[in-house]
């Protein structure tokens, strides 16, 4: 096998192959979005102690910018549909865990609700996405990578861009530039604790993945999964 060499990034001092496999894309998306909101000037400082909310966040993504996020300082509010896991999202460190259900009600939703997040990582999309945006704070940002929950913003408008100044940054890893590559996995050596991935990563054999395969289908496996080869 072979890649194109522009593609490739050099393994950061202090990681492995194996943690990076752990890591995975999921994880730099994860990096991308925390940079992302850092970029367009939502630090710990500026929140000031308002959260960031982490969408989906039982799920690839959202699990590593928890952890990102913490490892930052910032306060974190996870959102997670998987009540069992909020013991796991706090380790991370989550300080709220709420259940997604309050961000996809049709009937509670307003398109400027009360100012919450400081900013957003969206993972879901679809309504989760349109009530995150509508209760970020004058100025903050929502990073959005995923669509979990729908490709569409449904009942979205225009009143938290024009009257609160929110931005709305579309993430995405596939296409990043390599400089931005380098910089997130840099970022991921030196902020996300070994301990905190090796927690939540099993190493199976290449014969095992039909078996783990359906797991993930069923929603049965946390954390990740490398394959040995």
């Amino acid at each position: 096998a072979s890649s194109r060499g522009k593609w490739l990034v050099p393994l950061p001092d202090g990681m492995t192959p194996e943690r990076a496999m752990a890591i995975g894309t999921a994880g730099f998306t994860a990096m991308l979005c925390v940079q992302a909101l850092e970029d367009a000037g939502v630090t710990p400082e500026w929140a000031a102690g308002a959260p960031i909310l982490v969408t989906g966040a039982s799920g690839g993504v959202g699990s590593v910018a928890v952890a990102l996020l913490a490892a930052r300082g910032f306060t974190v509010t996870a959102s997670s549909g998987r009540p069992e896991l909020n013991s796991y999202l706090k380790a991370l460190g989550a300080s709220e865990v709420i259940d997604r259900a309050t961000l996809s009600n049709e009937e509670t939703y307003r398109a400027l609700d009360k100012e919450v997040y400081a900013g957003v990582v969206d993972a879901v999309g679809g309504l989760t996405l349109s009530t995150a945006i509508s209760r970020t704070k004058y100025g903050g940002a929502v990073a959005a990578c995923g669509l979990a929950g729908g490709g569409d913003i449904p009942k979205l408008q225009v009143f938290p861009f024009i009257l609160r100044n929110v931005r709305l940054l579309g993430v995405d890893s596939v296409m990043a530039a390599p400089a931005l590559r380098e910089r997130a996995w840099k970022s991921l050596a030196a902020l996300l604790p070994k301990e905190a991935v090796d927690a939540v990563t099993q190493v199976v054999a290449l014969e095992e993945v039909p078996k783990h395969a359906e797991a993930i289908l069923k929603g049965a496996v946390r954390g990740r999964v490398v394959v040995k080869l």
